[in-house]
């Protein structure tokens, strides 16, 4: 059979997607659904005595009575509601602020990147440098400026460990927003900006009224990325706290990281793995759902 005869056929664009389909089950389909049948299986490195036999809901059962993944939830819902909104906020000031094509803004919007573009063991073990409770940096400026007595020990406490590593973490991550905000606020007509100020829009009127409304659709995609990122990234606090002090900083994808890596449990990280799953395919849903972005327009 020719090539050309070959392409006639309806079934010609299968053969085009075939090799990336292949790479897709290869690479994403094949893992998860691995994970998902190692949550229903006993499966623990360190006790080859148990086998590999099916559970059923064993470790699901153990979720709902294990004190720790509860508080490991919460935490998690701290963690990314906090980052996600000190991003956002923070995120969509200095996109605002570089949209204005002020002196030296192009400069500006490097160096403002420049946390984005830091690896996250590089950022971690940086912040843990300069709140060091006996070298640190910041504690000198502090203890300088009368807001403290003395050098705290930021990351050892466990009242103010989550919210020292959230600043650490909305630091490292609001060029993320930045960055597609102000792409987006490019975008804009400025012929939307003319008519607000024709009609006497004062700055507020004009960012809820004709910014915001513009920006709908990336700050859905944008949020939506960045909690499925905070979600199953927990480098930052792993360098930082490492869960602890206790459990103060205990998150669901460190919890399972930890249940995994020095446990051996699999079967027990796979089910944690599987409930973040679930969570954030449920809040993607919602969200986006919420947001009507899907809606045609009248």
């Amino acid at each position: 059979m020719r090539l050309g005869d070959l392409s006639e056929r309806r079934s010609w664009p299968w053969y085009l997607l075939a090799p990336s389909l292949l790479l897709i089950a290869a690479v994403v389909l094949y893992p998860t659904l691995w994970g998902m049948s190692l949550s229903f299986r006993e499966m623990r490195l360190n006790r080859p005595d148990l086998g590999t036999g099916f559970v059923g809901a064993k470790h699901y059962w153990a979720l709902i009575n294990d004190p720790v993944f509860w508080l490991s939830l919460r935490n998690t819902a701290v963690w990314v509601v906090g980052n996600t909104i000190g991003e956002f906020l923070l995120g969509l000031a200095t996109a605002l602020l570089l949209d204005r094509n002020l002196p030296g803004s192009r400069l500006a919007a490097v160096l403002i990147l420049l946390p984005w573009f830091l690896p996250n063991v590089v950022a971690g073990h940086m912040w843990a440098l300069m709140l060091d409770p006996r070298l640190g940096v910041i504690n000198d400026l502090l203890v300088r400026l009368g807001v403290l007595d003395a050098y705290h020990a930021w990351f050892a406490d466990p009242d103010t460990a989550l919210g020292a590593a959230m600043v650490v973490e909305i630091w490292h991550g609001f060029p993320f927003f930045a960055l597609l905000l102000l792409a987006g606020l490019k975008a804009i007509p400025h012929e939307l900006y003319e008519s607000a100020e024709c009609d006497g829009a004062g700055w507020v009127a004009t960012l809820r009224h004709v910014i915001l409304p513009q920006l709908k659709t990336i700050i859905v995609a944008s949020v939506v990325l960045r909690v499925i990122s905070l979600v199953n990234a927990p480098d930052i606090l792993l360098i930082l706290t490492g869960g602890g002090p206790g459990r103060a900083t205990q998150v669901l994808s460190l919890y399972a990281f930890l249940k995994v890596s020095k446990e051996f449990n699999f079967g027990y990280g796979s089910a944690l793995g599987m409930v973040l799953f679930v969570l954030l395919m449920g809040f993607a849903f919602l969200y986006v759902r919420q947001s009507n972005i899907l809606k045609e327009e009248p």
